[in-house]
């Protein structure tokens, strides 16, 4: 791949130079034929080529290829086929005789996967393209390599061929996932290290869990910004920043996997319809700083959020401006920061943890800043259960997306974190809605 590497480097250095057209310009037909299709050496991103190994760091079995809408997944699925079917590097040492493709449903394989834009046959350059036969669904490559059409609704048709290697696409989708994954399992059992990629945008299924999980698959990621200068500039202005930072936003454009807790006391449907653009004016306004006992590489977060409750009562969260392994020094200073920012009536500082200490923090930060000490006196899940359920009534928006505050929210429990960690955001969000929700919250007259 030295070659490949010197090659896109000197394509860049001519682009930067502003010689690029000049470039293009000279060469031949044949040249700009080989530059079209030179996947591995000019175009495709490392997240596109084959990893050197499984994440337990050993040959890897199946290669998962995670991303959102059109980061390039279907690009990479189909490449790679080619590569395989060719014998090319850095997909294959010598020709992969036998390949599975395998999709949702047949109509899907055949319009993604073969016939689509990025697909099997528009990767090829026109001499060197496979014979496409619909009604055998398969594919014929010059040099006899084949692949075959297969779909998640019938995993029977599975029993019987044998492959040296697969393409799955969207199994987050299949139907009948298991039962067609362990079908094509057993049909891996050609060459010497049958092999199999899927491409997929993620969804919190078992299967694709167990994929994730296992040491000898290998994970690459991608999100749609990655692959940007391929997409319409609408497409980005109208959808990503529309979706950006919300669940399906996360999950369709960033490719994570966003989970859902079924004891959890907020749903992500419940924080999804708290989300709104426009935020009224508010009557008043805090600031809820959670401050961590101690601070270093092992401590708890700093929660800080601020909130207003407008003249309907509705409370709207504003800002999740929380701090990791900060001193308290910089914990407090952004906190007065934010208080000023958004001219708020008070901080909100929990002093259970650290005593008069937090409170005297911010008071040498900013003396003029007015401190509401809140002490718990009940446990965090019985705390928090009232304001969940002023999400369920819609008395609590969100003014924007935050993403690191909703998933503790979505992944609190009566045991608190399925990871065993502090809460500090969503007690900060707790502190925040609580102050304001209370009686004698009104905005107050303050002597400077």
């Amino acid at each position: 791949m030295r070659s490949a590497t010197r090659l896109r480097d000197a394509l860049n250095n001519c682009l930067k130079a502003g010689k690029l057209d000049e470039f293009l310009a000279g060469c031949d037909a044949a040249a700009l034929d080989y530059l079209m299709h030179a996947w591995a050496e000019v175009w495709a991103r490392a997240d596109q080529l084959p990893p050197e190994a499984a994440q337990g760091g050993g040959d890897w079995t199946a290669w998962l290829v995670v991303g959102g809408r059109g980061a390039g997944k279907t690009r990479t699925g189909a490449e790679w086929v080619r590569g395989l079917a060719q014998g090319s590097a850095p997909f294959a040492t010598k020709p992969v005789g036998r390949i599975a493709l395998v999709g949702e449903t047949v109509a899907d394989v055949r319009e993604v996967m073969v016939e689509g834009v990025s697909g099997i046959l528009a990767v090829h350059p026109r001499a060197e393209r496979p014979t496409w036969i619909p009604t055998r669904r398969r594919l014929e490559w010059p040099n006899g390599a084949v692949a075959q059409v297969f779909s998640a609704e019938d995993p029977e048709a599975l029993r019987g061929p044998q492959f040296e290697a697969a393409w799955c696409d969207e199994l987050c989708k299949w139907r009948h996932a298991e039962e067609t994954w362990d079908m094509l399992q057993f049909g891996l059992r050609l060459g010497d290290t049958p092999r199999e990629l899927v491409t997929t945008t993620p969804r919190p299924v078992p299967l694709f869990k167990k994929l994730l999980g296992d040491p000898r698959t290998a994970i690459s990621r991608a999100s749609t910004s990655a692959n940007a200068w391929n997409l319409a500039p609408a497409f980005l202005d109208a959808i990503v920043g529309k979706y950006a930072g919300t669940r399906l936003g996360r999950q369709e454009l960033d490719g994570e996997l966003i989970e859902e807790r079924a004891d959890a006391l907020w749903t992500r449907a419940m924080i999804e319809a708290a989300r709104a653009d426009a935020v009224p004016a508010l009557a008043r306004i805090v600031v809820a700083v959670d401050p961590p006992v101690t601070s270093g590489r092992r401590a708890d977060a700093c929660g800080i959020v601020a909130a207003g409750v407008d003249s309907a009562g509705t409370c709207w969260v504003m800002e999740d401006a929380t701090m990791e392994r900060a001193r308290p020094a910089e914990w407090a200073a952004r906190a007065v920061a934010l208080y000023h920012r958004l001219e708020a009536d008070a901080l909100v500082v929990e002093v259970n943890q650290g005593g008069e200490m937090a409170a005297a923090v911010v008071n040498e930060v900013d003396p003029s800043v007015p401190v509401t000490q809140v002490r718990a006196t009940r446990g965090k899940y019985l705390r928090a259960e009232p304001v969940a359920a002023l999400y369920e009534q819609g008395k609590v928006r969100h003014a924007a997306a935050f993403p690191r505050l909703e998933d503790e929210m979505a992944d609190f429990g009566p045991g608190g974190l399925s990871n065993g960690r502090s809460p500090d955001r969503l007690d900060a969000l707790v502190w925040a809605i609580a102050s304001l929700r209370a009686k004698g919250g009104e905005p107050r007259v303050r002597v400077l």
